[in-house]
């Protein structure tokens, strides 16, 4: 299968199902400066990996600032997609939190992605 380096709408998760239960039940661990939110989900997805990204409006008052450090994590993950996808058998859902109180560049944000 040939690696496509998309970031599709059927890979976003968007449901307020899904969310309330990743909140609810997910396991999570820290990648200074990101939080990672998982859940192994039992209804087939469209796409066997949905992924969200958040950063919080009080260490970033700006939401251009919100705006870009998720539009950069967006980005990695989308260079880094395979990296996800070619170990998992059953459908997940993640959440990629932004913890740090300033931004990081790109570089320093892949490596703890």
């Amino acid at each position: 299968m040939a690696t496509t380096f998309s970031y599709s709408k059927e890979e976003k998760l968007k449901s307020r199902k899904l969310l309330e239960q990743l909140f609810a039940t997910g396991k999570s661990f820290n990648a200074f400066p990101v939080k990672v939110l998982y859940l192994e989900v039992e209804e087939p997805l469209d796409f066997p990996i949905k992924i969200g990204v958040g950063c919080s409006s009080r260490n970033f008052k700006k939401a251009t600032d919100r705006n870009r450090i998720k539009r950069l994590m967006r980005e990695v993950y989308r260079k880094n997609k395979s990296f996800f996808t070619e170990n998992l058998n059953e459908p997940y859902i993640f959440m990629f939190i932004f913890m740090a109180k300033e931004e990081i560049n790109n570089v320093d944000l892949e490596l703890s992605l």
